[in-house]
């Protein structure tokens, strides 16, 4: 009978995580933690960066000690703007499938979670990957000794609230073994997650990249919107490169609605609220002070708030009086 499979989430920093494996992405380019870990094997490989990955591809290596971990996976994924929700679920799969084979007596696995970092909806990227993660446990695609998946969040706030979907997701202890009945929320939740994300309707939230911010996205915004029943997504301009204006338009054409947060005037978030405007798609306006809006929105109804719980409040309100006159947008993600 198979050993069960304890799939976990971790706070702190992936790059001192003692696990067997560490597996990144490679988005045909180096971005964050996969950028970081790539410099440190450069130091003992010059040549690694001729080996990186194609989409379809992987690159296994000795870690050397530039990370805790003993060795590293590279996944190729492709361009950056095209990895949606369907392709973080192959992720998942993708990684346990080539260690199965590079690395069969692997017990510990550690990976990050992918999609809100640059902007996809953070509850719906966890799921994908974590459904993926699934797909190949449940059909034995993965290495032989296998024990435990950790997922590592560096964010506190994040870490707390991936710990929490988690147990809803995978109540027993918040584990999977292959050999056992799957709760049956992980059944209806997890069987087509990934896959069907593309029919979702979702809201595109503009408002300034900074870190400042961060609180009144999460605990403002994200969950009145998800709650209303909409996957939530925010482009991080400063993660993006290239297509990035490519992305943006497109989430907000497809988008049922845009919220916007005018707060400190940030001229980003007027382009996009121009452009959402010019689309024809229904906008949400915030401010923190209404003293922050410029001339052309000062006629336009906007929620002013102070705390981030009277704005989520007020959210909550405002997308439960508009959701019945807002028409269902396909394309919520790939």
């Amino acid at each position: 009978m198979p050993s069960p499979v304890a799939i976990v989430v971790s706070q702190g920093d992936a790059l001192r995580l003692d696990a067997d494996v560490l597996a990144l992405k490679y988005a045909d380019s180096l971005y964050g933690l996969d950028r970081v870990v790539v410099g440190r094997l450069a130091e003992h490989d010059p040549g690694i960066t001729v080996r990186l990955p194609s989409k379809v591809g992987f690159y296994f290596t000795p870690s050397q000690k530039a990370v805790a971990c003993s060795s590293v996976l590279l996944v190729g994924v492709g361009p950056l703007h095209e990895f949606g929700y369907r392709e973080i679920r192959r992720f998942g799969r993708r990684v346990l499938e080539a260690l199965a084979g590079e690395a069969p007596r692997a017990e510990h696995v550690a990976l990050t979670i992918h999609g809100p970092g640059y902007g996809l909806d953070e509850r719906e990227s966890f799921e994908a990957e974590v459904a993926g993660l699934l797909d190949a446990i449940r059909s034995g695609d993965c290495p032989a000794a296998l024990r435990r998946v950790t997922i590592v969040e560096a964010n506190a706030g994040r870490a707390k609230r991936l710990k929490g979907l988690l147990a809803t997701l995978l109540p027993q202890d918040a584990g999977h073994s292959p050999s056992a009945r799957e709760p049956s929320i992980a059944n209806e939740r997890l069987r087509s997650v990934g896959y069907d994300s593309k029919s979702k309707p979702h809201v595109f939230v503009a408002m300034p990249s900074a870190d400042s911010m961060d609180d009144v996205f999460h605990y403002g915004i994200q969950s009145a919107v998800n709650d209303a029943g909409y996957l939530c997504e925010r482009a991080d301009l400063s993660t993006f490169t290239g297509d990035v204006m490519e992305w943006v338009r497109s989430r907000i054409e497809s988008a049922t609605l845009v919220v916007a947060d005018l707060s400190d005037a940030n001229p980003n978030v007027y382009l996009e609220v121009g452009y959402a405007w010019g689309c024809g798609r229904p906008t949400v306006l915030l401010v923190k002070d209404a003293a922050h809006l410029k001339f052309d929105v000062r006629a336009q109804r906007c929620l002013v708030y102070k705390k981030i719980k009277d704005l989520e409040s007020a959210l909550r309100s405002e997308l439960k009086g508009l959701k019945v006159g807002l028409p269902r947008r396909d394309g919520a993600g790939s």
